[in-house]
């Protein structure tokens, strides 16, 4: 069957998301582009992923745990996650690898941690939007030994990206899935690295995104292990 997903998602806590990307409006607004499935991606954290899970609880979506991890090159990296518990060990590591500093909100945005009715609980003062100390392939490490998968951001950008900042996928990236941002045609990258899968997300930082790129996986049945199944034969 054809999953239609978006992988790449931000919510309120990254800095550089707005702040309408709440759990409920995530939530609603995948339901109304028919999505099957999203990720929760935010910068370096992933203290949303469990309201916005708890908000699609018994609706006709599946919210997957996942995290966006800069390397200490700025590559971007998601990673995506079976369960909560997994993501979660993964964030106490990137917390212990990322460097302090206070987040100015007025520049770069705020950092809100949300509850399943969509209130602030706290604000995140260390600023989630830097690098951790820790390379591509022990991130990508670090996403595998925590039963992810690693998924390289959007590679066709001009930042942010391992073709951008090292020119070339490296012969021992430890990963055959790559992710392409929403303004590329999905069947060129395809053609053009067909030794690799190659998915596109939206990378929504803000409502109106969110599903813009609506493509699609073939899985068993609609479940998150199904989609791990899925994505997994690639790796």
């Amino acid at each position: 069957m054809k999953l239609y997903y978006d992988f790449h998602i931000h919510t309120a806590l990254s800095p550089c998301g707005e702040d309408s990307m709440t759990p409920n409006n995530i939530v609603n607004m995948s339901l109304i582009n028919e999505l099957d499935a999203i990720a929760i991606t935010d910068h370096n954290s992933a203290e949303n992923v469990e309201a916005v899970m708890k908000v699609a609880k018994g609706k006709d979506i599946i919210v997957v745990p996942g995290i966006e991890i800069e390397t200490k090159e700025e590559i971007h990296v998601v990673g995506l996650f079976p369960d909560i518990e997994s993501v979660y060990n993964v964030q106490s590591k990137l917390y212990s690898k990322l460097p302090y500093i206070k987040n100015k909100s007025t520049v770069f945005g705020h950092q809100y941690v949300l509850d399943e009715n969509d209130d602030i609980i706290k604000e995140l003062d260390k600023l989630l939007l830097t690098s951790v100390a820790m390379s591509l392939n022990e991130v990508i490490d670090l996403i595998h030994d925590n039963n992810g998968i690693a998924i390289p951001a959007h590679i066709d950008r001009p930042s942010y990206s391992i073709l951008a900042n090292i020119g070339f996928i490296p012969d021992d990236l430890n990963t055959s899935i790559l992710e392409i941002s929403r303004f590329s045609n999905l069947d060129t990258y395809r053609q053009k690295y067909k030794e690799y899968h190659i998915i596109q997300s939206s990378d929504a930082h803000e409502l109106g995104y969110i599903g813009i790129k609506k493509n699609s996986l073939e899985v068993n049945e609609k479940n998150i292990e199904s989609i791990f199944n899925a994505l997994k034969q690639y790796e």
